[in-house]
This record gives structure tokens, C-alpha cells and sequence, in this order.
């Protein structure tokens, strides 16, 4: 049974869509070196404001909280299925640290692994 509120996650998964659709970088073909791409779009830039607020969000949850958001992503990525939702909490709470909220950002996909976690919870418990 997932514990934490599914609205706070759903606030997530928008947050990580929008962080995530600002991050994709379309190149233009004709730009085909890696030096090129450097020059055209270098890697200092503003702090984004989409990030620091998916990272805010994540950060202000309980260790109990973020840890079973760690667990709903693995989940959601294929790495647990739904009976093995405890041992996913389990194996989230030991790898539990300061950096979730980095790590959780970090991983590609992060809203739609959110979202099929989420999904496979509400279909368990109908």
C-alpha cells in the first residue's frame, strides 16, 4: 500500500515533466561536431527555476516520504513489480541519503516511472 499522498505525487510528476521538457535540447543537423555544439550552447548557464523547485518539493518530504518515492520510480521502471513493493521500500530505505532529491532528478524518465508506479498502485488496490 503506498503511503504517501498520490496528489503530492502527481505535483511531482508535473514538476519533473516540465524540469524534464525545458531540459530536452533540440541540435540542429548541420551542427555535427561536439565543439560546435559547446560553442552554440555553452554548458554555464542560469540556474533553472523548474529544477529548483522539483528539488524543493523532494527535499521538504519525510526520509519516509522520499524514500517511498524512491521506491514508486523503481517500481515504475520495472525494477520491483507490485508484490515486491515492501522489499522496494526496504532496499530504498538502505540506500537512503541526503542526494534523493539529486538522484531522483537525475533519472531520465523520472515522471513517467512516477506515473506507472503510481498506476500500478491504484490498479492494486481495486
Amino acid at each position: 500500500m503506498l503511503e504517501l499522498n498520490s496528489e503530492t505525487v502527481r505535483y511531482i510528476i508535473e514538476r519533473a515533466k516540465e524540469f524534464q521538457s525545458d531540459d530536452v535540447e533540440v541540435v540542429p543537423e548541420e551542427q555535427s561536431t561536439v565543439r560546435e555544439v559547446e560553442d552554440e550552447h555553452p554548458s554555464v548557464a542560469e540556474p533553472d527555476p523548474a529544477r529548483a523547485e522539483l528539488e524543493s518539493v523532494i527535499a521538504d518530504l519525510e526520509p519516509d516520504q522520499q524514500i517511498e518515492l524512491v521506491a514508486l520510480m523503481w517500481l515504475g521502471r520495472g525494477d520491483y513489480d507490485i508484490a515486491g513493493w515492501e522489499e522496494a521500500k526496504l532496499d530504498a530505505a538502505a540506500e537512503y541519503n541526503a542526494r534523493t532529491a539529486s538522484y531522483l532528478i537525475g533519472t531520465p524518465l523520472l515522471a513517467d516511472f512516477l506515473e506507472e508506479g503510481l498506476a500500478l498502485h491504484e490498479t492494486d488496490e481495486d
